[in-house]
């Protein structure tokens, strides 16, 4: 082969080699573009949904529930720039970040709606990305720091799993979720308009803070199997140049509501916190009720503990109290809970079907409470 010829052949190598490797991730400072792909976050290539480069994969220590729907979360910041660590609130974001939840599932085999019910074997991230042949993706939010503050954006995956379009007003999508001994259980998976997803992330009515709530240390205080091995969370986002201000010493840590080495206590709260807090705590859209459900607060009236609910009729099952301790059908918290019905179901957003795994765990810590409300009868041996 001529010299010539050998060197063209290499130059057609390296053009092509150049042409299969993904642009940068691009920050788009303002609008709403139509597709996921325009973000240059995430990658689908060879069958898989990859993070692209610079994009760090998280998770966290106890996930929000969402109709037992598996999720990729990932961050992305400009260089330069970087969230300054909070011991107990959120960190603050700089303008640029993009934070990205892309929900998916296990397929069933069969059927293309069929998704298996399923918790991760290893809990963690992939961050090595999705196997398309062997999950249904359904939806990716973006949450976008700009400069006049976040913007939430849902992104629906199409019927092929090649690209995500921005749906403003939500969507849904019937699924079967089916279980371990083969029941299916048919559900509408429910995804968020613009206005849902705010009232969830506005955390302030009075301010209208709108803010992340998954980024705490307590919450990414956990190893995690990156690419290059397994690594605690704070500490590559701090290498990474995400994060800056973390302290040196012991870091806060949520408890993991299925390590059942963990007091019951702990894990109960942390699932309040996590699944109901965002809500239920001062300032929030369910501030009027006095009813503060964050791990951090005092296990007191306002944890709900011989508190008279301010809800009435269906909301309650004709319940008096927020829990009763060492009773737990006779408590409103696990009632609610329990339900898919509207007016009744807490969280009111975010889930078809019911957490019947975390319905249980509130229910056996109340069960384990000591002590009875001041007008009920107390437990008799």
């Amino acid at each position: 082969m001529r010299p010539r010829s050998v060197l063209a052949l290499g130059l057609l190598a390296v053009l092509a080699s150049c042409a299969r490797a993904p642009a940068p991730v691009r920050f788009i400072a303002d609008g709403r573009p139509e597709h996921l792909s325009d973000w240059h976050l995430l990658n689908v290539s060879g069958g898989r949904l990859a993070p692209n480069a610079g994009v760090l994969p998280y998770d966290l220590v106890t996930p929000l529930f969402s109709d037992y729907a598996h999720k990729l979360r990932t961050v992305w910041m400009p260089a330069a720039v970087s969230a300054k660590y909070s011991a107990d609130k959120a960190f603050e974001f700089p303008v640029g970040t993009i934070l990205s939840k892309t929900f998916y599932y296990p397929r069933a085999s069969g059927d293309a709606d069929a998704v298996l019910k399923t918790y991760d074997a290893e809990p963690g991230a992939p961050a090595a990305g999705l196997d398309l042949s062997r999950v249904r993706l359904v939806e990716t939010r973006l949450l976008v720091r700009r400069a006049e503050g976040w913007t939430a954006l849902p992104y629906v995956w199409n019927a092929d799993q090649s690209e995500a379009e921005l749906q403003r007003t939500g969507d849904e999508k019937a699924l079967d979720l089916v279980d371990a001994q083969g029941h299916g259980q048919k559900f509408t998976y429910v995804v968020p308009n613009e206005n849902q997803c705010a009232s969830c992330h506005v955390t302030n009515l009075k301010s209208g803070e709108f803010a992340p709530l998954g980024p705490k240390a307590r919450n990414l205080n956990r190893a995690l199997a990156y690419t290059d091995g397994s690594e605690n969370q704070i500490a590559r986002w701090a290498r990474a140049g995400f994060l800056a201000g973390v302290p040196a010493g012991e870091l806060p840590r949520a408890a993991d509501w299925r390590d059942e080495k963990t007091p019951i206590a702990e894990r109960a709260r942390t699932y309040l916190d996590v699944n109901c807090a965002h809500c239920h705590q001062t300032g929030g859209t369910a501030g009027n009720t006095s009813l503060r459900l964050d791990a951090l607060g005092p296990a007191d009236w306002s944890l709900g503990l011989c508190k008279p609910s301010v809800a009435a009729g269906k909301g309650t099952g004709d319940r008096i109290h927020d829990i009763v301790p060492g009773r737990p059908d006779d408590s409103i918290l696990p009632f609610r809970l329990a339900s898919t019905e509207g007016g009744v179901m807490m969280p009111e957003l975010g889930r078809s079907t019911v957490h019947q795994e975390g319905v249980q765990l509130i229910r056996d810590w109340i069960a384990a409470m000591p002590g009875h409300c001041q007008n009920d009868a107390p437990m008799k041996d």
